[in-house]
């Protein structure tokens, strides 16, 4: 597959996002027309400068409101393009995007269309380039791609032929299959989208994704192009306001990273094949040498014991069940966090590789003596993620210290929540799904003090769930950012675990009495469980179909570290999210120590592995 971008796609200047897009190794830009007004470089030298990064200019656009009823304003529009036709071939290109009509006065006979479009095709072939004409999902007489083709055919000019957009084509429900009968198709763009009940215009104006981040079906739509003989570019066209606000490379890296993971969907093999991590093998936690003391207390309150040091020091074990968390204090970080996640997996090295091709920076990990070798990457926000085999094994790198966990009820780790910038939360969760084969949940929205929290969580089918969350720019403007990093434990028995870790000095994030007075109303839970839960500051949720989610968190080592405890009850497979505000709102009320009203942003600088 050769790829290509439209300029529009990207923030920056001209010659930035053509920079950007050389960068991540796209063949091909499309031009996109403000872009080119805006820039003080002259047609030429946008043409030398992208030959000089080794890009190919592979369409110019857009040229909207061909056709008019008015055969004055219809020659105009044949005057117009005669410029644009010039100006497109000092850009080395061939290829002008023609839209479909959206204003009053657009054509609505398909002979007469297709009649000015063949007078419009014969100036540009006059000019030696090409037309491809794209049905606007909200065009004012054609805005179906099997409509713009069958007037494409009427007119029968060897400069015309077909655009099709899979935005234009997928937000109106049409059938892409029929995409594989076209004859003429010149170009092809992909975009993604959320599945939103809006009108088409606005949602695509300011709602398209890169693929692989929405809900259109982008593998069906680009396999009918496959099937259609196009051996064009795919090229991204993608309007997006925060995209047009990010810094460009990396938002051209997430492009490219979207349509390699496309092109493998459409035809797999295209990347190596790698099985998908087996579970977790770890969690880690960052902490400077003053923050890691009340990490250890946390996780000792909760059973946990320090079972191994590290070979080359300042690195723990702790482990409890069938739970391991590594607290690093090498790291310079000035607040706890997690900062690496550690997945199990059978071919360590493959998944490594699937993961370079996907554009996914690969760091070096120092090995020591006696010590595993360790494939490891960096996520978009900065968090560590290592394959760990089981040969050899991880946990050798680190020596007996004799201690014993006391809990032996956790089963695992349930889920990791990580905080994101806000905008970076779409391009975490493009990380997920195409780099750990992860699949994305629905969005949801929480009401918290400050303003509104966005959550999504990935799961994989071995069990694996990462929820990202991003929180509203306000509270961290004003110095109160989301507490939202954490590990939730998995338990049997949680009312049991909530209990011990009380006794052992722990103390559990305070739930109000209004909560749990509101259980009673909502569910009619039996008094004594009721009462369990209250003073044990445990909040429930119940599913539709009966299951059951039992959960308290402790209260925050940092602003970006804590611990929840769950258990689930007759398959619950959601995450409380009701109960969402209400953590919320009581972290507010008992901040960490030390993050009551200040400190800076919530991303901050990541740990250095050992």
């Amino acid at each position: 597959m050769r790829t290509s971008i439209a300029t529009v796609s990207l923030a920056g200047s001209l010659s930035e996002k053509l920079r950007a897009a050389a960068a991540a190794g796209f063949d091909a830009v499309e031009v996109f027309e403000p872009d080119l007004l805006a820039s003080p470089l002259r047609p030429a030298e946008v043409r030398a400068l992208a030959g000089d990064l080794g890009l190919a200019v592979a369409l110019f656009q857009p040229f909207r409101d061909p056709d008019d009823v008015d055969p004055a304003a219809a020659a105009r529009s044949r005057e117009r393009l005669r410029h644009k036709a010039a100006l497109t071939r000092e850009l080395g290109c061939d290829l002008i995007l023609v839209c479909s009509s959206v204003h009053a006065g657009a054509v609505h006979d398909d002979d007469e269309l297709a009649a000015q479009l063949t007078a419009l095709a014969d100036v540009a072939a006059g000019e030696g380039v090409r037309l491809a004409y794209e049905a606007l999902a909200w065009g004012a007489h054609v805005a179906d791609y099997r409509h713009g083709a069958r007037v494409v055919a009427l007119a029968g000019h060897p400069a015309l032929g077909t655009c099709v957009d899979s935005f234009h084509v997928l937000s109106r429900g049409d059938d892409p299959d029929d995409i594989a009968g076209l004859d003429k198709l010149f170009f092809c763009q992909v975009a993604d989208a959320p599945l939103l009940g809006m009108d088409v215009l606005p949602w695509s104006r300011h709602h398209r994704l890169f693929p692989g981040q929405g809900g259109f079906d982008l593998a069906r739509f680009q396999r009918a192009v496959t099937a259609s003989g196009y051996g064009g570019p795919v090229s991204l066209e993608v309007f997006n306001d925060l995209y047009r606000q990010s810094d460009p490379g990396r938002a051209a890296v997430d492009a490219a990273r979207s349509l390699r993971h496309l092109a493998d969907l459409t035809a797999p093999g295209t990347l190596p094949a790698a099985p998908s991590p087996s579970g977790w093998a770890f969690v880690e936690v960052a902490a400077s040498a003053e923050g890691a003391p009340a990490v250890a207390a946390l996780l000792g309150s909760l059973g946990l014991a320090r079972t191994g040091a590290h070979r080359r020091g300042d690195v723990d074990l702790w482990t409890g069940g069938d739970v391991r968390v590594v607290v690093n204090h090498r790291a310079s970080a000035e607040r706890a966090r997690l900062s690496s996640l550690g997945l199990r997996s059978d071919a360590p090295q493959v998944l490594a590789a699937r993961a370079r091709e996907l554009l996914a920076p690969l760091v070096h990990r120092p090995v020591g003596p006696g010590e595993a070798e360790i494939p490891s990457l960096v996520a978009p926000d900065g968090t560590w993620v290592q394959f760990c085999g089981d040969d050899p094994d991880w946990r050798g790198d680190f020596l007996p210290t004799g201690e014993a966990a006391t809990a032996r009820s956790f089963t695992g780790i349930d889920h990791v929540a990580l905080p994101q910038p806000f905008a970076g939360f779409d391009s975490a969760g493009l990380f997920l799904t195409t780099v750990l084969g992860m699949s994305p949940g629905e969005l949801a929205e929480v009401a918290a003090p400050d303003g509104l929290v966005r959550s999504r969580a990935y799961t994989s089918t071995a069990g694996i769930r990462i929820a990202l969350n991003v929180g509203p720019t306000s509270a961290t403007l004003r110095g109160r950012p989301l507490a939202s990093g954490h590990v939730a434990l998995a338990t049997t028995d949680v009312l049991a675990v909530v209990a011990a870790f009380v006794a052992a000095g722990g103390e559990p994030l305070p739930v109000p009495v209004n909560y749990h007075d509101d259980l009673q109303a909502r569910f009619g839970l039996d008094k004594r469980f009721l009462d369990a839960l209250r003073r044990h500051h445990v909040l429930y949720d119940r599913d539709p179909d009966g299951g059951e989610f039992l959960h308290f968190f402790t209260r925050a080592v940092s602003r970006e570290f804590f611990v929840e405890v769950v258990e689930r009850r007759g398959g619950y497979r959601g995450y409380g999210a009701a109960n969402t505000p209400v953590r919320l709102a009581a972290q507010r009320e008992h901040p960490a120590p030390g993050d009551g009203s200040g400190g800076g942003s919530a991303q901050g600088s990541r740990t250095i592995r050992p």
